[in-house]
C-alpha cells in the first residue's frame, strides 16, 4: 500500500483523504499543526509532519497530494520532484506562466516521477460520455462549443485573491480541451476574452471567453461568481453544435441530452461518481504502483489548459 502525505489540511483535503482512505497509508502536513492532527485522527491517525521539509526527507512517502494555496504550489510541487516523488496537486496547478516553465524543467529532469493535476473534469462520466458521442460521429463534425455555469459563490480566505476563471473556470477550460484533443485539436489557434464588470485592481468574478480552432471550429464559455442563480448553477444547460446534431448537457453533468441523425437519446451518465473524484482518486494510484505510467490529468494538459487562462487574462493586464 503507498503511502501519501496530504500537504495542507483544509475542505478540499478533506475529500482527497476521504477518497484514499483504506486505499493508502495516510500521513498529513499542514501550515497549523492542530488541522494535520485533526486530520490524522480523522482519517487512521498517521503521521504528522511538522515542517514540510523533514516531509521530503521522509523515505518512506511515496507521494504528496498538495492542498495548499496556489502560491505555495511551484515550490511545494518542484521540491516534491526533486526529492523522488510524485506529486497530486490541487488545480490550478501554479498561478503563473514562468511557474508553470519551472514546473516543467522539474518535470522533464525527473522522469521517473510524475505531476497529475487535480482536474476531476478529465474523469467526469458526463465528459467521457460526451467523447463518445463525438468519437462516434452521432452529431457530425463539431462546430461551436457554448459552455457556461454563472452562479453566486463568496470568495473568502486566499481565493479572495483569485479570478474566478483561473480558480474556478479551469474546469470548464479543460472541458472544452477535453472535447476538442478527441478530434485532434489540441491548443486553439487565438483566446478572446471579456470580463463584464471588472475594476482595474480587483479579480475579475465574471468572464467571457472565445476559443477558436483550426478548421474554423469555435468555443464560448461564460463563467461567473457573481451572477443571480436561486439554485447555483444547476440546471443551466451547455452545448455542442456538430454538422448533423447537437448535444445539450446540463454543465454539471447531471444528464446529457443526444439529438444527432443517427441517434437521439437521454443519457443520466451516473451519479455514483458524478464529479469524477473516484476516477481520479484510482487513476493516482494505478500511477504510484507502476512506474512509468503517467495520469491522464498529466503536467502537459494542466500546461495547455493554464495557457488558455493566461492568454484570455492579457486583456486584463493590457498585454
Amino acid at each position: 500500500m503507498n503511502r501519501i502525505c496530504l500537504v495542507g489540511c483544509g475542505d478540499i483535503a478533506r475529500t482527497h483523504a476521504r477518497n484514499l482512505a483504506g486505499k493508502a497509508e495516510l500521513c498529513f502536513h499542514s501550515r497549523s499543526q492542530e488541522s494535520a492532527e485533526r486530520f490524522a485522527g480523522e482519517f487512521g491517525g498517521g503521521r504528522v509532519f511538522a515542517r514540510f521539509e523533514d516531509l521530503l526527507e521522509a523515505e518512506e512517502v511515496d507521494g504528496l497530494v498538495i492542498c495548499s494555496p496556489p502560491e505555495f504550489h511551484c515550490e511545494q510541487v518542484v521540491g516534491a520532484l526533486e526529492a523522488g516523488k510524485s506529486v497530486l496537486v490541487e488545480k490550478p496547478m501554479c498561478g503563473t506562466a514562468a511557474e508553470v516553465e519551472r514546473i516543467g524543467a522539474a518535470v522533464e529532469a525527473h522522469p521517473k516521477r510524475f505531476v497529475m493535476v487535480a482536474e476531476n473534469y478529465y474523469y467526469k462520466p458526463s465528459v467521457k460520455l460526451l467523447q463518445w458521442a463525438i468519437e462516434q460521429g452521432f452529431i457530425g463534425e463539431i462546430q461551436q462549443v457554448e459552455v457556461q455555469k454563472l452562479f453566486g459563490q463568496e470568495a473568502d480566505g486566499w481565493k479572495s485573491g483569485y479570478g474566478s476563471l483561473l480558480e474556478g473556470g479551469i474546469h470548464f477550460v479543460a472541458l472544452i480541451s477535453a472535447l476538442f484533443e478527441r478530434v485532434g485539436k489540441e491548443v486553439p489557434e487565438r483566446v478572446q476574452a471579456e470580463f463584464p464588470g471588472w475594476r482595474l485592481g480587483e479579480p475579475e468574478r465574471h468572464s467571457v471567453t472565445r476559443l477558436e480552432y483550426a478548421g474554423g471550429a469555435t468555443a464560448e464559455l461564460r463563467y461567473a461568481w457573481n451572477a443571480r442563480s436561486l439554485l447555483k448553477g444547476l440546471f443551466q444547460h451547455s452545448r455542442i453544435f456538430g454538422t448533423e446534431g447537437r448535444i445539450v448537457f446540463e454543465s454539471n453533468g447531471l444528464y446529457v441530452r443526444l439529438r444527432g441523425d443517427r441517434r437521439k437519446r437521454l443519457y443520466f451518465p451516473g451519479f455514483g461518481d458524478l464529479m469524477g473524484y473516484g476516477g481520479m482518486t484510482r487513476d493516482l494510484l494505478d500511477c504510484l504502483r507502476e512506474e512509468g505510467r503517467q495520469p491522464l490529468s498529466d503536467f502537459n494538459r494542466a500546461k495547455r489548459d493554464l495557457g488558455i487562462v493566461f492568454e484570455a487574462y492579457r486583456g486584463l493586464t493590457g498585454g
